[in-house]
């Protein structure tokens, strides 16, 4: 796949891909969906424009992110026996930017997230906002923000990448 050969319904089938492996705990699968430079952000304050100057809920590289993968499949994360799930229920993706010239596609998909964790349910409603990239032949996200309805409130430890 090439920048230029990138449609609509693919940046939307990617967004959706992407919930599943979530929702199915596919943690590598997920991971590997990142560029190598990706990084993904759920700020504190849905007006956050810098993750470096501003106070996030989590703001993971590509490290950050292989480490906290790694805590939720060890059988010594607690908060994880037995293992929590979760479910995405996105509304349609809206592509906002498709400019195959700078290989840059942006979308924003508001979404409705439960997790399931030790008999206690959380629903969180929010956006999330991708900026993909064709890399290697794939689709890639470069950054993917989060942001919660109510960021800025006290949330309950979230578990899970939302």
């Amino acid at each position: 796949m090439m920048a230029a050969d990138v449609t609509a319904a693919q940046l939307a089938a990617f967004v959706a891909h992407e919930a599943r492996l979530l929702d199915e705990r596919r943690w590598a699968e997920w991971n590997a969906l990142f560029a190598p430079e990706g990084w993904y952000w759920l700020p504190a304050s849905p007006e956050a424009t810098d993750p470096l100057a501003q106070a996030s809920h989590l703001y993971d590289d590509h490290l950050l992110r292989q480490v906290r993968l790694q805590r939720l499949q060890s059988p010594a994360a607690h908060s994880q026996q037995p293992p929590g799930r979760c479910h995405h229920l996105l509304q349609a993706a809206e592509v906002l930017a498709a400019d195959a010239a700078a290989n840059r596609f942006e979308l924003r998909t508001p979404f409705l997230y439960t997790e399931l964790r030790a008999g206690r349910t959380v629903s969180l409603p929010g956006v999330a906002w991708h900026r993909l990239c064709v890399h290697e032949g794939a689709l890639r996200m470069q950054r993917k923000r989060v942001d919660l309805l109510h960021a800025d409130q006290p949330l309950p430890a979230v578990e899970f990448y939302v």
